[in-house]
């Protein structure tokens, strides 16, 4: 997305007429959803300029400042201590149309460390944004993840659509000050342990990472 993003930070790009971070957090609020500690690094000053403590949005929104890139997985660590005890993660760039209050009572309700959205395209609705993603995930007839692989997706259905929930106990075994991979180095252990089990949805998911994706965006909000 640059040269947009080389002064802006890619959540405070406008989809429509709002920063699409607005858009992310006005869908959660209207779940009830009302708790929001934003992971930020790059530019994260101008987004705690515009959403502040978060009153005007309905919500309360703390932050958790990277000091350098530390991956997925050791930006949840360093926020370690401003996470409640299970909490959702949600990707900064894609936008998913899911009935949270749902999704986040499932998860608090089973014994998994983890629950995943996991998109499953529909055939019969044509191509549609997520649809251009590769699959990453194999689920089996119960919900429990078997397989998560960014890399050789033949033989797997489903598609990680970009929100996760997640019991704090996790990010103990987690380690401190390094930059690492919540997917690709979490994930393979706890799906190794039976511990990470699937939401599954036909809701495609809209990445607006791209000018294609913004411009599919775009049209679902508009």
């Amino acid at each position: 997305m640059r040269p947009w993003t080389e002064t802006v930070p890619k959540p405070l790009l406008v989809v429509g007429e709002k920063p699409f971070l607005q858009h992310q957090i006005e869908l959660l609020v209207g779940h009830e959803i009302t708790d929001v500690v934003l992971l930020v690094a790059y530019l994260g000053e101008q987004i705690e300029a515009f959403f502040g403590d978060g009153e005007k949005f309905g919500c309360r929104i703390s932050y958790s400042y990277e000091p350098s890139p530390m991956g997925t997985g050791g930006a949840l660590k360093n926020a370690e201590s401003v996470l409640a005890e299970e909490f959702l993660v949600v990707n900064g760039d894609t936008y998913l149309d899911l009935p949270y209050t749902e999704f986040a009572r499932e998860f608090a309700g089973g014994t998994a460390a983890a629950l995943i959205a996991a998109y499953q395209p529909d055939a019969t609705k044509g191509i549609l944004p997520a649809d251009k993603v590769s699959c990453n995930l194999a689920i089996d007839g119960d919900g429990k993840v078997l397989v998560y692989r960014k890399k050789q997706p033949e033989g797997l259905r489903y598609v990680d659509a970009g929100v996760l929930g997640l019991r704090k106990s996790t990010l103990s075994a987690m380690p401190g000050g390094k930059k690492f991979s919540l997917e690709e180095d979490i994930f393979p252990e706890l799906i190794a342990a039976g511990q990470m089990r699937a939401w599954i949805t036909k809701e495609p998911f809209y990445d607006m990472g791209s000018p294609e994706g913004m411009k599919a965006l775009v049209e679902k909000l508009s």
